[in-house]
């Protein structure tokens, strides 16, 4: 695959990760991130929405406890945007993840981390660096 292709679009729009306890799962992504998590109307049910900027082309999604719906290793794989990989993996196990594949080059797409976090969901690091 190209960047020329990579570049018409990133298809992925929206992600929600779900979590058994909103509030832990809560401090730990803003701890790692350095970013305040929005907690949205208890209407639309318990989750807290990562920031983003509407003009930007990266997405956003949300942290998600939902009854029925639970956490796991098994889920489908999120890649977090960091400028590189390694200077968040000592974050994420001071802030109660782990870290299960540690910074890995994939070639012309820069490299990745897979990690767990604090509620065992499996997730991922991308950087060009």
């Amino acid at each position: 695959m190209t960047n020329e292709k990579m570049i018409k679009g990133n298809p992925v729009g929206w992600f929600d990760i779900y979590v058994a306890n909103l509030e832990k799962a809560k401090e730990f992504y803003e701890q790692v991130f350095e970013v305040q998590l929005i907690e949205l109307p208890i209407e639309w049910g318990k989750q807290a929405l990562f920031p983003f900027n509407p003009q930007s082309p990266n997405i956003s999604g949300a942290i998600v406890e939902k009854q029925g719906w639970e956490p796991g290793p098994s889920n489908t794989i999120v890649y977090f945007e960091t400028e590189d990989c390694s200077l968040l993996e000592a974050k994420i196990e001071n802030a109660g993840g782990k870290v299960i594949q540690p910074k890995m080059n994939i070639g012309e797409f820069g490299f990745v981390s897979i990690f767990l976090d604090s509620e065992g969901n499996t997730l991922g690091l991308h950087s060009r660096n």
